[in-house]
């Protein structure tokens, strides 16, 4: 007994110790990009910063401002989830609930395989095909586009998607589909008035977790997306926040640099609020 005893209270202070790691770091990366990110934002002006349209970065009058960025960021986290999303539903419901044992087995294995892919390969897949596509579907000079990277962000969204929502279908009671039968109602009337509603949360939370892959997604971005500092246009190239920090990175210095900083620190805050706005959602869907 004395043994179980310290095997527990070895292990709740393992627990604290990691909890306050974990505490400790988001405070420290915090406090890193607040203190590397303002001095840009006061030299260049918070509104020339974050409303200016153009980004100059290198030139002899460098000009910083990043609403292209984050519109770009916007629009294109916007239309990944308009895609992916209801794909994503749709193939957790009917991996959860209308496929045969060995079709979901199946079809789960290629999710997984999926969700493994580097983000590299997505990007490469993206210019080799579907840059090319676009160019002569659409007869443009030029594919690489925002359309180009909400379709590979779409496509990298949903292993998040898809195994988050299977396993809050799959947790659904049965009683509660059983009680919808005897009442006389269809397998697709109890999926979409019963099941689903049942498992919004989880559901909701694999939407989170999709949004904040497309919201952080670089490397793929980087090589469909054109990388021009556009207003963001379907048919243009275009520069997301994440990508504007990743392809000036290595060269900049001095204020380009801090300017970069002060990009990286709007994407965290970015991100914050969304994860604050939809954690409330689900908190009131909860309660309700």
């Amino acid at each position: 007994m004395k043994i179980k005893a310290v095997m527990e209270k070895t292990m709740s202070c393992l627990f604290f110790i990691c909890g306050m790691v974990t505490i400790a770091a988001v405070i420290t990366i915090s406090v890193y990009m607040v203190l590397s990110g303002i001095p840009a934002i006061k030299e260049v002006g918070l509104s020339e910063f974050l409303l200016g349209q153009v980004w100059k970065s290198t030139a002899a009058e460098p000009q910083f401002g990043i609403l292209p960025f984050i519109l770009t960021s916007v629009y294109g986290t916007l239309g990944a989830c308009l895609i992916g999303v209801p794909v994503g539903i749709m193939t957790a419901v009917f991996l959860a609930k209308i496929a045969s044992t060995r079709v979901a087995a199946t079809v789960n294995t290629a999710v997984e395989l999926l969700a493994g892919i580097p983000s590299v390969v997505y990007g490469l897949i993206g210019m080799i095909v579907l840059v090319p596509a676009i160019m002569q579907l659409f007869q443009l000079k030029n594919g690489t586009s925002l359309l180009a990277a909400i379709i590979v962000l779409a496509v990298m969204i949903l292993p998040s998607i898809i195994s988050v929502s299977r396993t809050a279908l799959m947790a659904v009671p049965k009683e509660y589909e059983e009680a919808s039968y005897a009442l006389g109602a269809t397998k697709m009337e109890t999926i979409f008035k019963v099941s689903i509603p049942a498992a919004k949360s989880g559901i909701a939370a694999g939407i989170v977790l999709g949004i904040g892959r497309a919201i952080g997604e670089a490397m793929a971005v980087m090589m469909v997306a054109g990388n021009v500092a556009n207003m963001p246009g379907l048919f243009k190239s275009v520069t997301f926040l994440t990508t504007a920090i990743a392809k000036e990175m290595s060269y900049a210095s001095g204020l380009q640099k801090q300017a970069l900083y002060s990009i990286a620190l709007v994407l965290f805050i970015f991100i914050m609020i969304i994860n604050v706005i939809l954690n409330a959602v689900l908190k009131r869907g909860d309660k309700r």
